[in-house]
Parts: C-alpha cells; sequence; structure tokens
C-alpha cells in the first residue's frame, strides 16, 4: 500500500536501514556512551554550528516537550498557532509534563508574527497571570506553509525583545530548507532560534529523533529533562546511527526535494481537474476541498485523513519515496 496519508507512513531509506545493521554489532556502553553517538553529535554540529547541543529522542513529541521545560517554569505560558502540533496533536502532553500552558492563536496560513503575538503579552511580574516565556513554530507548518527567513529573523528580534525563547519545531524542516533554497543551519540558528526539534522520523529514519539548544542555560538540564521525560534511550546508538546517515552527505536534503517536487506533480493534476486548494503548496502538504462523496469514494482505495469536515478540506502528504506512478495512480483513482 502506498499513503498519503502521511509522511510517517512511509518506510526507511537504505542508507538509514544499512547504519542500523552497521551499529548493531558487539556490545557498545548504554544511554548515548557509545561511539556512534559520539560521532553522530558532532555530525549535527557540522550541520548546525558548534554551538549547537543535540539530545538524542524516540519521537517528535518527547522533543517537544523537552524544548519546552528547557525553556519553560510551570508558571510560563507558551504561545503558539491554533494549528500547531502541540495545540492539537500531542494530548496535552506538553502542558502535562512542562506545567506551561499552551496560549492559541488564530492564524490564516498556520504561521505566527509579531503582531498576531503581541496581544498575549501582557501581564509580565503579575502573579495572576501565567508569564509569556516561549513562542513555539513549526517549519514546515501543518498547514504546508513554510516561514522565510526573514519571517523567522523578525520573530526572533521580536520575542528576545521580551526576554523570550523562539522554538522551532522542525519534524519537516529538511522540506522546507528545500523549498527555500537554503541549509537547515540557515532558516533555525543563523535566523536567532534559540532550540530546535530536529527530526528525521518524516523523512527517511526509522526513529530518529532530537532537541538541539543553540543557548548554553537551555543546554544545562536538558540531560536530566530528558531522562526525566521518559525520552532517555538505553540502547541510543541505534538513533545515533540514524542520524549520521541522514546527515552526512545531503540525504536529508535529498529525500526532501523528492517529497517536496512529488507535491508540486501532484497539486498540478489537481488543479487541472479543478480542485480548489485552501493554502499554498511550499513543502509537501496539500490541502485542497473535495465533495464528501468524492471522498468517501477515494477512501476506500487510499488512506489520508480529512482535515475539516466542516470545510471539505482533505489533507495528502509526499514522502522521501513517492514516485511519479503514486501520484498517477492516485489521480487515475479519483477520475
Amino acid at each position: 500500500m502506498r499513503s498519503f496519508g502521511s509522511d510517517n507512513n512511509s518506510g526507511v531509506h537504505p542508507q538509514v536501514m544499512d547504519a542500523i545493521l552497521q551499529a548493531n554489532t558487539d556490545h557498545a556502553i548504554a544511554y548515548g556512551d557509545d561511539p556512534w553517538t559520539e560521532t553522530a553529535i558532532q555530525d549535527l554540529r557540522n550541520l548546525f554550528g558548534p554551538e549547537a547541543a543535540p539530545y538524542f529522542v524516540f519521537n517528535g513529541t518527547g522533543a517537544n516537550v523537552c524544548a519546552i521545560r528547557a525553556c519553560c517554569q510551570p508558571w510560563n505560558a507558551v504561545i503558539a498557532a491554533r494549528t500547531a502540533h502541540i495545540a492539537v496533536d500531542e494530548c496535552g502532553a506538553p502542558t502535562l509534563l512542562s506545567g506551561a500552558v499552551v496560549k492559541e492563536v488564530d492564524t490564516p496560513d498556520g504561521k505566527l508574527t509579531p503582531e498576531l503575538i503581541r496581544p498575549l503579552l501582557h501581564g509580565f511580574g503579575f502573579e495572576h497571570h501565567s508569564q509569556p516565556k516561549m513562542v513555539y513554530i513549526s517549519q514546515c507548518t501543518e498547514l504546508g506553509t513554510v516561514y522565510s527567513p526573514e519571517e523567522i529573523r523578525r520573530l526572533a528580534d521580536f520575542v528576545h525583545g521580551y526576554q523570550m525563547y523562539l522554538h522551532i519545531d522542525g519534524a519537516r524542516l529538511a522540506n522546507a530548507a528545500v523549498a527555500l533554497g537554503k541549509s537547515v543551519r540557515d532558516i533555525t540558528v543563523d535566523c536567532g532560534a534559540d532550540i530546535i526539534s530536529f527530526g528525521g522520523t518524516k523523512n527517511g529514519c526509522m526513529m530518529a529523533e532530537s532537541v538541539i539548544a543553540f543557548r548554553p542555560e537551555l543546554s544545562e538540564n536538558l540531560k536530566y529533562l530528558r531522562k526525566q521525560s521518559t525520552q532517555l534511550c538505553s540502547k541510543m546508538r541505534f538513533i545515533s546511527a540514524q542520524f549520521s546517515a541522514y546527515v552526512r552527505d545531503g540525504l536529508l536534503y535529498r529525500n526532501a526535494q523528492n517529497a517536496n517536487n512529488m507535491a508540486q506533480l501532484l497539486r498540478a493534476k489537481l488543479e487541472a481537474k479543478g480542485f480548489p486548494f485552501t493554502q499554498p503548496t511550499q513543502a509537501n502538504t496539500l490541502l485542497f476541498k473535495m465533495n464528501p462523496e468524492q471522498c468517501e469514494a477515494l477512501l476506500r482505495k487510499h488512506f489520508f485523513y480529512i482535515w475539516d469536515e466542516n470545510t471539505r478540506e482533505v489533507r495528502l502528504v509526499t514522502s522521501w519515496d513517492t514516485t511519479e506512478d503514486d501520484v498517477q495512480t492516485l489521480v487515475d483513482d479519483i477520475r
């Protein structure tokens, strides 16, 4: 089965699988005191810069929780778009495990701006109000839109003016980088991001997620927060080996480029058939409207998500291993 439901449904790239198999030799000291983890940390520092402090975790929610806990105390508030992953798809884990409240902002395209954030920045020093401390953005957003470097820099400068932190959820960071013609460093730390969640699971890895801090005060306690958040992997070499294979020779960009290309191809074919799109397709996520009868018929052959039943929006996501034949099969079945 080939699925357009999520890039989480895709398999593992052969280079990543080979790296896992190569790590599966003899014994190694557990909990990250192994040569694969040491190498992977250096590989990520080569990618993001020497100030990067990576901590490997099991999943994206775990990375987001650890990042929030590194930035926030239980009396703090995190500001996010109403469509953000931490607001919609993490079952309240960020608030449960950090104590910090998530304050949601309506956006037209999933992207925050200083103008949208400013009304929530009040009550500083007033003990009856949660204290704003972190702004969370996704790159790419849940709507498939992408922040430009200029937009991220403007957000970072604005947030830092209030002594707050900017966190970027980079579950699809490589897709955004390819869409912008930039490196992942160009659109994170070089734009002022303080901490990021950086994942490869959606883009060819089996289970490779991390939280990377770029400020010493945020990395200081992350190893304890990771353990306390149940995100410390005992056999860490199998996560670490994936990251080395993923980033060392540009595999992350090649995989993302294919996913993005297939999204553009699919969009062109659907637009030619008259389907109205509700958001630009800037990376590998497509949002468009389909009538209920068409949707019901297509779901019999393909798995995908209905994004909003009220607006008849459906979401399709292409992957690193999506082919032109996969796209054509879907279009043929729609016809």
